[in-house]
């Protein structure tokens, strides 16, 4: 099955569209989109809502995140990938490391798996 993802929602919503122009086959979401988490939600909950959905989650969320992820696997949960922006990316940087991220992977290969894009 393909990877699927899941922006947060402090992302440029144009990073969503870059990906698209690439390729619009690549199922992409943004938090507070209306088949996404509302805006506002709280990581515990996004950890959640990505363990049942099966997204990737792309953030650059790097002061919280990884407190609540040790937290959600301690509780026996799992999610199906998340990947954290490196500050000083361009939207095309990240947009093509996504595109690749969906052309030579599977999502079964992130299931708990962390990275930093670009690589």
């Amino acid at each position: 099955m393909k990877v699927r993802f899941l922006l947060d929602e402090n992302l440029p919503p144009k990073l969503k569209l870059a990906v698209q122009r690439f390729n619009s086959d690549i199922d992409i979401i943004r938090v507070g989109e209306p088949e996404a988490p509302p805006l506002g939600t709280l990581d515990p909950e996004l950890l959640n809502y990505l363990e049942i959905s099966q997204r990737l989650l792309v953030t650059d969320n790097r002061n919280s995140m990884g407190g609540h992820l040790q937290d959600h696997w301690g509780k026996g949960g799992h999610i199906w990938g998340l990947v954290w922006l490196r500050p000083g990316g361009t939207i095309r940087t990240w947009s093509e490391s996504l595109v690749l991220i969906w052309e030579i992977t599977e999502v079964e290969e992130w299931l708990d798996k962390l990275d930093w894009i670009p690589y």
